[in-house]
């Protein structure tokens, strides 16, 4: 059985497939993105970060791949903490990539930094490419996660690690309680209010529940590949990082 989630889509009335809806709500949504990422996870997420970034301390990566880069924060804070040589970050938003831009431009980075518009299951980069590959809340928006998982893993270098950041559904109560309700009553409301796209702040929380996180994450990536993935539950189990080595 293969988890495909093309079936959960932003926007149900439309008839375009998963990838197009998906760019679409984050060009949507691209300018108030940040600022509700920092809200909704109560400005966790910036602990988040930096913790699954130091995860690759260890093998010192040159060359880095940001998968699912949106505006840039998750590569940003890999070259303060990690310093490589270059890092691509790959989003099939324009919209995100254009903040990411923005941000790239006032630092002075675009040496450091580049980032390109593409499909995050169609790595258009050769075979055996990058010491290190990151994704920070982006899996879960793939159309066929093995897919975009077998590519991750195609593209690293052998010995190469991918990190993967991701939001989980927690188990225990109370906070699994308090966790459905923030996330299917506080964050649409917040998110309605301030990007004007309901649609998008629906499908956020019901993405999270939809996806096959822990050990099943784990089984998916041994398909792809990975013969050993590090499960590291976050804050009670709201978040998850991933990392697998090849």
């Amino acid at each position: 059985m293969t988890h495909d989630s093309s079936t959960l889509k932003p926007y149900k009335d439309a008839n375009d497939g998963k990838k197009k809806q998906v760019a679409d709500m984050f060009n949507n949504i691209s300018h108030s993105y940040d600022f509700l990422n920092h809200f909704m996870s109560l400005g966790i997420d910036i602990i988040w970060r930096k913790k699954a970034i130091n995860a690759l301390k260890s093998i010192k990566p040159q060359l880095m791949l940001d998968v699912a880069t949106g505006t840039g924060d998750f590569a940003l804070e890999s070259i303060k903490i990690l310093n490589p040589k270059k890092i691509i970050g790959v989003d099939i938003s324009q919209g995100m990539l254009d903040v990411a831009k923005k941000k790239i431009a006032n630092k002075g980075l675009e040496n450091q930094f580049e980032v390109q518009l593409g499909d995050s299951e169609r790595l258009k980069f050769d075979d055996n490419t990058f010491d290190a590959v990151t994704v920070a809340f982006g899996v879960r928006n793939f159309e066929n996660l093995e897919k975009g998982l077998s590519d991750i893993y195609r593209v690293l270098k052998p010995g190469g690690k991918a990190v993967i950041l991701e939001f989980s559904n927690p188990k225990k109560f109370p906070i699994k309680q308090l966790y459905n309700f923030y996330f299917k009553y506080v964050t649409p409301t917040i998110g309605k209010f301030f990007s004007k796209d309901a649609s998008a702040y629906e499908y956020l929380p019901e993405s999270v529940a939809q996806f096959p996180d822990g050990q099943k994450f784990v089984a998916i990536n041994k398909k792809a590949g990975f013969d050993q993935t590090i499960v590291k539950p976050q804050t009670f189990g709201i978040c998850t990082i991933y990392i697998a080595t090849k």
